[in-house]
């Protein structure tokens, strides 16, 4: 990028920064200051995750008033999510045209970004946003933004204290304390468990040559070696080709599924009924909804699927599920149903396993949060073991007590992340639902603390005093004054 091209990239920071300052109305910090017995800061709100939805989450409360705000990650400055660690796909999934991080605000906007960056033309020849790129444009949203934000900082647990939530954390300097009044957990895909290589795999081979493929991985050592996948997403495609671009001797991907998928589900929901309003339908048809994504599933993306199949050692085995997996010999030998394998290292594409108490974060009271399975009993054809763990959300992405009127603290942490998807639908915490999520989140944050405070509203509105017109001395009877103080009563 040339110097003509870095001025147009600082000038639209500048140009995000007016256009935020146009529209700030109303732009008073409302929320009451919290005091703890501590002396400790209560922060109004935390925000776990500094990738994009944590982002925007944080830029959705300023913009409503709520600064006293705090994002932590635990990844260096500039590392933070899957973009520049455990991700491999050359270009985004999704289409370049999605809106939603910027929140209205063109200037903010992929699109204005890009075509300072390149130019509009570039823009225009543009069929999918190289992942590099989208890490850049995360970069710059938060720096433009100046949003606040805390790096290798790690949660490590949460307790309740009274009307605030204790953080732990712990830094390079050490364990330390915060408290907040609302907790978010952006914590991506595996936020609400963890990745998971299945236990019949990862007991059998050593560590060294079974990874799972959403882990940071050297595959410069594959060269000349025989690898195996599992898996059939976008992530087995990515790993693949990774692994075949590196040198490897052969990449063989397995899957259980008969045939890969053809039909993309995911693109149908893209409109705005049920991107704004899936998480107000009721919990049958959600529950349908959910069922069918995991019976049908979408395909990988055909960039990678095309390059994979450009090399002539890539073969694809389906109906191959790794039924029995043994380290012999210095190999990996693996048995489907359709023959036998052998490989000198595995990558498991295997996703994650939803466990709540997993997470450091939940384990305390993992047991005390409501799952689907206590609120909804599907007809015996939809029954599905794993989607009756998902935690059911409240209306704005809060946790909900097991128990009624037992452990209502979980109601200030909000789990905006994948854990979400049974509850606000297959795209609310992706780059593709944040038009309507990113409002609905907030919506639910700043409702709660004004509610929370609503003993305060009456005698501060009462109190107000300000005066706005000031009349001249006319030699006039009380009875016809043009002004009365509020307080003349008194």
């Amino acid at each position: 990028m040339g110097p003509a091209r870095e001025d147009a990239v600082t000038a639209l920071a500048e140009r995000v920064r007016r256009d935020l300052d146009i529209l700030a109305y109303p732009n008073v910090d409302w929320v009451q200051p919290a005091i703890h017995r501590s002396g400790l800061h209560v922060h109004d709100v935390v925000v776990v995750g500094a990738g994009q939805s944590g982002l925007a989450v944080a830029l959705g409360l300023r913009r409503d008033g709520v600064t006293n705000v705090l994002v932590l990650d635990r990844a260096t400055e500039g590392r933070e999510g899957p973009w520049e660690t455990f991700a491999r796909m050359d270009k985004l999934r999704t289409p370049r045209f999605l809106v939603g991080l910027e929140q209205g605000i063109p200037s903010l906007c992929l699109r204005s970004w890009y075509e300072a960056r390149y130019g509009e033309d570039a823009w225009l020849a543009l069929d999918r946003l190289p992942r590099i790129e989208w890490m850049a444009y995360l970069r710059w949203y938060r720096g433009s933004l100046g949003l606040p934000v805390r790096n290798e900082t790690a949660l490590e647990t949460v307790e309740p204290d009274g009307d605030v939530l204790a953080l732990r954390v712990r830094s390079p300097s050490g364990p330390e304390t915060l408290l907040a009044r609302r907790l978010v957990l952006a914590t991506g895909y595996d936020g609400g468990g963890e990745w998971r290589i299945p236990a019949h795999i990862r007991e059998a081979l050593p560590p060294e040559v079974c990874r799972h493929s959403n882990t940071v991985i050297d595959f410069g050592r594959v060269r000349g070696k025989r690898v195996g996948v599992l898996g059939h997403g976008a992530s087995a495609f990515d790993a693949s080709l990774a692994a075949l671009r590196n040198g490897a001797a052969s990449v063989d991907l397995c899957f259980r599924r008969a045939g890969l998928p053809g039909v993309n589900p995911h693109r149908w929901i893209e409109f705005a009924g049920f991107l704004k309003h899936f998480p107000d339908l009721d919990d049958a048809v959600r529950w349908r909804v959910n069922h069918h994504f995991d019976k049908v599933d979408q395909p990988p993306a055909r960039h990678s699927f095309d390059a994979a199949h450009a090399f002539a050692n890539f073969r694809v085995h389906p109906g191959a599920p790794w039924t029995r997996v043994a380290w012999e010999d210095g190999e990996v030998k693996v048995e489907t149903p359709s023959g036998r394998l052998a490989f000198d290292e595995v990558v498991c594409a295997t996703g994650s396993a939803i466990d709540l108490g997993h997470r450091p974060e939940l384990r305390p009271f993992a047991g005390e949060i409501a799952r689907w399975a206590d609120r909804y009993v599907p007809p015996p054809e939809e029954a599905h073991p794993t989607l009756e763990q998902y935690p059911y959300l409240g209306a704005h992405y809060e946790l909900q007590p097991r128990t009624a009127g037992q452990a209502s603290f979980l109601e200030r942490i909000y789990a905006f992340n994948f854990s979400a998807i049974v509850s606000m639908g297959p795209h609310s915490t992706s780059i593709s639902g944040h038009k309507y999520s990113i409002p609905r989140i907030v919506a639910g944050i700043t409702r709660s603390l004004f509610r929370e405070q609503a003993g305060w509203l009456v005698p501060a509105l009462e109190a107000y005093d300000e005066v706005e017109l000031e009349l001249p001395v006319r030699d006039c009877a009380p009875s016809v004054a043009l002004f009365e103080s509020p307080h003349a009563a008194e």
